[in-house]
């Protein structure tokens, strides 16, 4: 599938996107290492959807406006730009990061939204229940224990230390930190607001996940009891990369819904 670059501003700010397919608008919201690698997943759902994948502030070609100090203002651009560009009833599927800033924009409004599908979403915090340190772990083995197969993990650290990839890669990492260093990537507030998100929600998770542990998925579903929790099993933090047959179809099932 070909998807088309293009560059908008929103609210003042240089927000790169790519976009491709045909039909209702889905969101796509990547995660903490911005897209490196295209998932072939997106070129999945371009199949049957207007597939719009925006860099987030300071990732990949989108400049950090001032006025992004953390993941609300992330939320706030988002929805800045869902009115600007006049979308409505849109599906959107978050990664990690990601699938934080689409619960924070939920949270305060769901009228443009209409499903969120979260892949390993950060945005909380679970008592005795650690998240990987991604700021202060080596990006080679951040990428290595992403995935449950070892032989995926160890190819993707070696990717990692690509020298076309890292300087791009420490800029993503500098605005991740901006966005997830204090408190690690959660927002204190976030859960007592939870109850607010009324439209359908699924939850996707690794059985294996190092980076945030399987144990968030159960608490999320307690925050939001009327979410679809579905746990992958020989997944890692990138269940969506590393078993991308099954989680796009549960994907398929879930926006059609």
């Amino acid at each position: 599938m070909d998807f088309v670059a293009q560059t908008i501003t929103v609210n003042g700010a240089k927000v790169a996107l790519k976009r491709g397919g045909a039909g209702e608008p889905l969101l796509f919201l990547h995660g903490a290492d911005g897209l490196p690698e295209w998932p072939e997943i997106l070129d999945d759902l371009a199949k049957s959807y207007d597939v719009i994948v925006p860099d987030l502030p300071g990732f990949g070609l989108s400049e950090a406006p001032p006025f992004v100090d953390d993941i609300s203002d992330v939320a706030y651009l988002l929805m800045d730009m869902l009115e600007q560009m006049d979308l409505r009833g849109v599906r959107v599927v978050g990664h990690s990061l990601g699938a934080w800033a689409g619960l924070e924009m939920a949270v305060r409004s769901c009228e443009r939204i209409r499903s969120l599908a979260l892949i390993a979403p950060a945005g909380i915090h679970v008592k005795g229940s650690p998240k990987a340190d991604i700021y202060m772990i080596d990006p080679d083995e951040q990428a290595r224990i992403a995935y449950a197969d070892p032989e995926l993990g160890a190819q993707a650290a070696a990717r990692a230390m690509v020298s076309k990839h890292q300087s791009q890669a420490i800029l993503n990492r500098i605005a991740s930190a901006r966005l997830g260093w204090n408190p690690r990537l959660y927002n204190p507030r976030l859960e007592r607001w939870l109850h607010r998100v009324h439209k359908p929600v699924m939850i996707l998770w690794g059985d294996t996940d190092r980076i945030i542990p399987p144990v968030y998925a159960d608490a999320f579903a307690g925050f939001m009891p009327a979410a679809k929790l579905v746990k992958i099993a020989h997944a890692g933090h990138l269940p969506h990369v590393e078993q991308r047959a099954q989680v796009g179809a549960l994907l398929q099932d879930f926006l059609k819904g």
